[in-house]
């Protein structure tokens, strides 16, 4: 695939679009966890084993969840016993270390989000055709570096928060 001529764009101009298509993939977010009965946080959270799962990794635990979802281990707790109910998830013990249990995702709730995320990607996939393998590559890489900057920036927030509650 050859690249299509695009038109030129400035870095403001595409902050815009940026800040522009966050906004909407947000609403987008909103819309498929209401439709499949949970908040958004609970979907990200399901997302984050959805993941490990596809990449053959480990069942995450509660706190492996917490980590890659960027919320508190207390808070993970109740996002587990939601998708639980929910009939998204199971824990299952961890068969190192009987204390701990591990996040599996339902067969049925992969199904019903898989329906869902489908036809989605299928249209963002199309659009991928649209490039060449090194604008994909440009893309990758931008939103690879951008999501670190984001997250090291909601760090810094974090970290200031903390360090103003201490003073208070």
């Amino acid at each position: 695939m050859h690249a299509k001529p695009r038109p030129t764009a400035t870095p403001a101009q595409a902050l815009s679009a940026m800040d522009f298509f966050i906004a909407t993939a947000h609403l987008g977010q909103q819309e498929m966890a209401q439709r499949l009965g949970l908040n958004v946080t609970d979907l990200l959270c399901f997302a984050c084993v959805i993941k490990a799962a596809e990449e053959g990794a480990e069942l995450l635990t509660a706190g492996d969840l917490a980590e890659h979802a960027h919320v508190t281990t207390g808070a993970v707790t109740g996002i587990l016993n939601r998708l639980e109910r929910a009939g998204f998830v199971t824990r299952v013990p961890d068969p190192t270390d009987r204390r701990r249990v591990r996040v599996a995702a339902q067969p049925d709730a992969l199904t019903r989000v898989y329906a869902l995320y489908g036809p989605y990607y299928d249209r963002l996939n199309a659009l991928f055709a649209d490039y060449s393998p090194d604008e994909i590559a440009v893309l990758n890489d931008w939103f690879t570096r951008s999501t670190a900057l984001a997250l090291g920036y909601i760090e810094e927030l974090r970290t200031q928060d903390a360090k103003d509650t201490d003073r208070k």
